[in-house]
Formats: C-alpha cells, structure tokens, sequence
C-alpha cells in the first residue's frame, strides 16, 4: 500500500545542492519509490545552533510502498552516504534528512515521531512544504496556516540554488 510522505532535507557544510541532487536521483531511482516531487531550495538562518553557517534546505513528497520504519532506514542511509557525522546536535552538518509526515499517521517510537515534533515551530521547514503541499494537514491544521505564524524574513527562496539543482546531470 503505496503511502504519501513528506521529507525535510537541510545542510550547511559542503554543497548541500550537490547532496540535495544525489539524494533525490537516489529516491526517484528506489524501487520502492513511485513519485517524488520536491520544492525549491530556501536559504534559512541556523536554528538552534545560532554560530554557524546559513542552511540550505528544501522539502520532498514521495509516494513510497516502505513502511516509515524502513523510510527513516533508507534517509538514513542516504544521510550516511552523504557523509553526515552526527556530533553536535542543531550542529552544522552536510546532509539532515527528516520524515515530516508519513502517509497521515501519527507515530511515537523510539527514534521515530511523525509528525516531525517540532514542525510546527519552524518556519524552514514549513516554507518549502507550503510550496508543495499547502493544504497537507498537520495536527488538523493546514501547512499553510502553520507557515503563517511563524513565518519571518530568514526563511527565502534561493533562485540560484533551485536553478542549480534543476540543472544538475542526473548521474
């Protein structure tokens, strides 16, 4: 049974555009995967962690048969191969791969909430998802809505990077 996921991609160190592209090419190419529609790349400031680098980040929906288990299993992996080191947490880092919304479920496990348990306080994350899913329900309230509390000028869309991504050779 095919589900609907949305995913959160962000990085700081490296070229998260390069990252962003192998990550898509490699869901597009899954065979689990059915459909993957991303957003444009936003620049954003650092959440959490305020003495870093700007981040890039985007939102991807994939239609996928894998149970959100196996999904997080498959981010993670990618997130591996993009040479994320988790050290610090809200830390700098190459590549962040979070499951935002699985399918309408809700689910509490160990390592595994979704909805992602603070979507709804960050704007970096809503951004990109209004995009591609404004009226995608969260906690029975639209991403759109969500997006317009806590919306603030950090959070832009970056033409260069989108364009950038756009571009690169499938591979």
């Amino acid at each position: 049974m095919k589900a609907e996921a949305a995913l959160g991609l962000g990085g700081n160190l490296g070229d998260p555009v390069v990252a962003f592209a192998t990550v898509l090419r490699r869901l597009e190419r899954h065979e689990a995967v059915a459909r993957v529609r991303p957003s444009s790349v936003y620049r954003t400031a650092p959440w959490g962690k305020l003495d870093q680098p700007e981040f890039l980040n985007m939102a991807v929906l994939v239609e996928t048969d894998l149970p959100a288990r196996a999904l997080l299993d498959l981010c993670l992996a990618l997130e591996r191969e993009g040479g994320r080191e988790r050290r610090e947490r809200w830390g700098p880092r190459t590549l962040d791969i979070d499951i935002l919304t699985y399918g309408g479920q809700v689910i509490d496990e160990p390592g595994l909430q979704v909805p992602h348990p603070r979507i709804a306080e960050r704007a970096f994350v809503l951004a990109p998802l209004a995009e591609i899913a404004p009226g995608l329900v969260i906690g029975g309230r639209s991403v759109a809505d969500l997006l317009e509390e806590v919306i603030d000028e950090t959070i832009r869309r970056d033409p260069a990077a989108t364009e950038r991504l756009r571009m690169m050779p499938v591979v």
